[in-house]
């Protein structure tokens, strides 16, 4: 029993502060399933099993489109979702299928499937010109949407955990399950950089300026890397076993990492140094028993604020000490 005690205390100890939003929306009454904020923190999309596809003024608290995308049966549930840099596009998508949509129209620019394997992850480029999926199969496919132009990258040797390219398409990374982080080429498939880890890469992020890259594995190697050398800035430092993201996004003047976790953690990071800035919690989802909530995706708002979106259908803002 003392043992026990003391493990949750000196647990307890490690975690971050419970500090209360600034603000709090509900986006999905029982939950959401994927969400993504853009950039600059002013849309998220929501998927959710009741509201289906939901974009979101977060600015205005409004709720601005409402989507459908073939939701037939639980497999078919939306579970990615990306919006451009630029707040032009967002793509969603589930296991076999993806669509493109248009912020300022709300219309759908096209729907597809996909055929061999599943869908793993997905990235969205300015304007909605270049699509990436990541796949179960081991292929990334780069995808050109004005001339239907498909590049297959076959450099992972098992399935891929996570993708992400710059607002340009030009340049994607990609981690998998084969220990191995790329960034290469979309228009020739060269490699570019390859990052190894001592176990399988669950989390890739690009800086949208180009500066720098992110990757982060299942045991306790996460890294930031300078894009235009290859060279490793800072290794995150932190003392549990192991911590796993679901989410990343990079400070606009390339200082801070922000990082979301599937328990309900949120981080922020000095990019020179990897050290643990400041820390919150997010809402759990209350009608479960162990009260718990993945963060979905973070993103900065101005120099002080932070937004988060997690699966307890919750957008919530936070202000940064």
């Amino acid at each position: 029993m003392l043992f026990i005690c003391l493990f949750s205390l000196l647990n307890s100890a490690c975690q971050p502060a419970e500090d209360k939003p600034i603000q709090r929306w509900q986006h999905a009454t029982e939950g959401a399933y994927a969400a993504n904020i853009s950039n600059d923190g002013k849309y998220s999309v929501v998927s959710s099993i009741h509201h289906g596809l939901s974009l979101w003024d977060i600015e205005e608290n409004a709720l601005k489109y409402r989507w459908s995308q073939q939701q037939d049966s639980s497999d078919n549930l939306v579970l990615l979702a990306d919006i451009s840099n630029n707040n032009s596009h967002a793509l969603t998508a589930n296991r076999e299928a993806f669509s493109l949509w248009n912020i300022a129209t709300g219309q759908s620019e096209g729907y597809w499937k996909v055929r061999e394997s599943t869908i793993r992850d997905i990235a969205l480029s300015n304007n909605g010109d270049f699509i990436l999926l990541g796949k179960s199969n081991g292929t990334v496919v780069h995808i050109t949407m004005g001339n239907g132009r498909r590049l297959e990258f076959l450099g992972h040797t098992e399935k891929i955990n996570a993708v992400d390219m710059l607002p340009n398409g030009r340049i994607a990374i990609s981690g998998g399950n084969d220990y191995v982080a790329y960034v290469w080429d979309t228009a020739s498939g060269q490699v570019i950089y390859r990052f190894n880890h001592p176990s399988r890469v669950t989390m890739v992020a690009l800086d949208p300026k180009g500066r720098f890259a992110f990757t982060a594995d299942s045991q306790k190697s996460s890294n930031i890397w300078d894009l235009k050398t290859g060279k490793r800035i800072s290794q995150l430092k932190y003392f549990n076993r192991h911590e796993i993201f679901s989410s990343v996004r990079f400070s606009d003047d390339g200082t801070q990492l922000l990082t979301g976790a599937p328990t309900r953690k949120v981080s922020l990071w000095s990019i020179a140094t990897g050290e643990r800035l400041d820390s919150w919690r997010v809402t759990p989802k209350e009608s479960i028993r162990a009260a718990g909530a993945v963060v979905y995706s973070v993103a900065f708002r101005g120099k002080n604020q932070i937004i988060t979106e997690s699966s307890s259908g919750y957008a919530e803002l936070w202000q940064r000490k």
